[in-house]
């Protein structure tokens, strides 16, 4: 069944772990979708025909043998059935010539593969191995969690399936590995994925104590100033902080809001949040006020940058934000349902830049002349699948930077030592690097749903997930 899951959401441009997950996201979507299955064998499978049955602009078409147990499962569910057993229903000459167009070897290809035997406990021999068949082997051997390696599989499984190289899905299976795994399994998937294009850095999943799985995220942004070298991470109520070097804790803040859905950083330290509710909320707890000295220290009761760009930011909803630094408090973009991007700071502009909702954004100060004088530039993604690029207080580029059949969940983007480089996540679980001077780009698919991404200077990518906070770097 979970290779049938996995099948599906590639097929649906979704990210989905199991029947209920692929449920939640086809309901929704709300375009009218037929799912067509056949040859269905399994009860299990059945099962799952019937939950998606119960989405309703939901159709699905099943072939299925009446002695099959699929079979007794949808039977009396309502399901409208024709019996392909009614000679009205069949073509006998066309079945015979379809029958005798099978070659002898394409058969005996298909029961090969149906019958590979493979070492469940070995990371390098599943990952050579054919991955539907190493699914339907972890899913069958319930009782053996071999080692902690059948909890990753079945982690990262709709990734693994999709990839075809050995030493790319090493690297999935390394990344959600949890470090109560047998300790053998890490030195051999890093050996394996040292041809991969991405190197693993570090990984926490859920369950891990050295150091902990820092939780669940639901946004994540690079530290500046007083926080520079630390990544930010939100969870249901609070923002945590870690060293980006390795996940290391250093501290929490409870927040007044829930479920903070977007975030980023400000020059001085102050946090800027989106929170539940598409509330514009500030966190000044590690800003820093410029220091000053003598009397006239003293005396200054003239309002910080962060208390300037809260009064200005106030009374402000949306879906998506991000900041780039400027000359003065620096230029932060919030993203509407209705596609319209707007502007606060050194620049006030708005922009409509998308068909239905601004999902993500991120933004970078570009440097212009000699002087010191910078401009914001502002990447925005939307649920209509596309990627565009604004410099406010001038007209959005024409066209698209990246456009698929899917909408962007996350962004982030910063100067790196090869130039202007951006992080784009997507709803179907894919990641994408992107160096927008040289044109070059990377993917990677962890395997489960990506809920942020974050990108350092340094070129350490970030990606949260609800049960992993994965780090890599590109292998120069």
């Amino acid at each position: 069944m979970w290779g049938t899951v996995w099948s599906l959401a590639d097929q649906l441009g979704v990210v989905a772990r199991s029947p209920t997950e692929l449920a939640e996201a086809l309901a929704r979507d709300p375009r009218r979708t037929v799912i067509v299955l056949p040859d269905l064998h399994e009860a299990k499978v059945a099962e799952l025909v019937l939950d998606l049955a119960r989405v309703g602009h939901t159709r699905l078409i099943v072939e299925s043998r009446t002695t099959s147990d699929a079979y007794q499962c949808l039977a009396g569910s309502g399901c409208a059935e024709l019996d392909l057993d009614l000679e009205q229903w069949r073509d006998q000459e066309r079945f015979q010539h379809w029958q005798a167009s099978l070659s002898e070897e394409t058969r005996g290809t298909a029961a090969s593969e149906q019958g590979e035997d493979v070492e469940l406990s070995d990371a390098v021999a599943v990952c050579q191995a054919n991955a539907w068949t190493v699914t339907a082997a972890y899913e069958k051997d319930q009782g053996g969690e071999h080692g902690g390696l059948r909890a990753a599989w079945l982690r990262a499984g709709q990734a693994l399936c999709r990839e075809p190289a050995p030493e790319s899905r090493a690297l999935i299976l390394l990344s959600a590995l949890g470090d109560g795994a047998d300790p053998r399994y890490a030195p051999a998937l890093k050996e394996l994925a040292d041809a991969a294009a991405w190197g693993l850095e570090w990984s926490r999943v859920r369950g891990d104590m050295t150091p902990p799985w820092p939780g669940p995220v639901t946004a994540l942004a690079t530290g500046r100033g007083p926080l520079a070298g630390y990544l930010l991470m939100a969870g249901s109520s609070s923002v945590r902080t870690v060293r980006s070097a390795d996940a290391t804790a250093r501290g929490r803040v409870a927040l007044s809001w829930d479920r903070p859905m977007a975030m980023a950083a400000s020059a001085e330290g102050t946090v800027l949040c989106l929170d539940g509710y598409g509330h514009l909320q500030l966190e000044s707890t590690w800003a820093v006020r410029p220091e000053s000295s003598g009397i006239a220290g003293l005396l200054d009761d003239s309002p910080t940058s962060a208390q300037r760009l809260a009064d200005m930011l106030r009374g402000q909803r949306g879906t998506s934000l991000a900041y780039a630094e400027g000359v003065d408090l620096g230029t932060v973009a919030v993203g509407d349902g209705t596609g319209a991007v707007r502007a606060f700071g050194d620049i006030t502009d708005s922009v409509s830049l998308h068909e239905g909702p601004v999902t993500a954004l991120a933004a970078l100060s570009l440097p212009i002349g000699d002087e010191g004088a910078m401009t914001p530039l502002v990447y925005s993604g939307g649920q209509d699948g596309t990627v565009r690029v604004w410099a406010p207080g001038s007209k959005p580029m024409d066209g698209t930077l990246m456009r698929r059949s899917c909408p962007v969940v996350a962004m982030d983007a910063a100067w790196t030592a090869s130039g202007p480089t951006a992080v784009v996540a997507w709803a179907d679980g894919l990641v994408e690097w992107i160096n927008w001077e040289t044109g070059k780009q990377q993917t990677f698919r962890p395997g489960p749903p990506v809920r942020a991404v974050a990108l350092e200077p340094g070129g350490r990518v970030f990606i949260g997930m609800d049960e992993a906070l994965t780090c890599l770097v590109l292998r120069q």
